[in-house]
């Protein structure tokens, strides 16, 4: 409820500065869909990054790695799993109302962040 509020607030500040907001990484549950619709709106458009369980796990690791935290591989895997539950009947609440772009997400970091920076341009247009 308090995050919700805090974001309202800081869009509700910057509507005459901008074409829209990015919300990074939420909502990441269908309750948390349902809440944000019902406390702020309908989003127009949804990015959705896809890639394979195992790029998952491997860039997981990676930054696993890269930040000594204690993750190991059934770790990972039960975070994917987990990912997996939780975004499945969020992906398909949000095929059936609004515009959710899928982008392929196998390739670089500059790769996918070249495709994501083209999906929204085209939907800006």
């Amino acid at each position: 409820g308090i995050f919700l509020e805090l974001l309202k607030e800081a869009m509700i500040s910057k509507l005459g500065d901008t074409k829209g907001f990015l919300i990074d990484g939420y909502p990441q549950e269908l309750k948390d869909a349902e809440e944000f619709e019902s406390k702020i709106g309908e989003p127009k458009l949804v990015v959705c990054l896809e890639c394979s369980a195992e790029t998952m796990s491997s860039r997981l690791l990676m930054r696993n790695q890269s930040s000594q935290n204690s993750d190991n591989t059934e770790t990972t895997e039960a975070r994917i799993e987990s990912y997996y539950q939780a975004s499945n009947p969020l992906i398909a609440y949000y095929e059936s109302k609004t515009q959710l772009c899928k982008v392929d997400a196998e390739g670089t970091q500059e790769d996918v962040f070249l495709e994501i920076c083209k999906t929204i341009d085209s939907f800006l247009k």
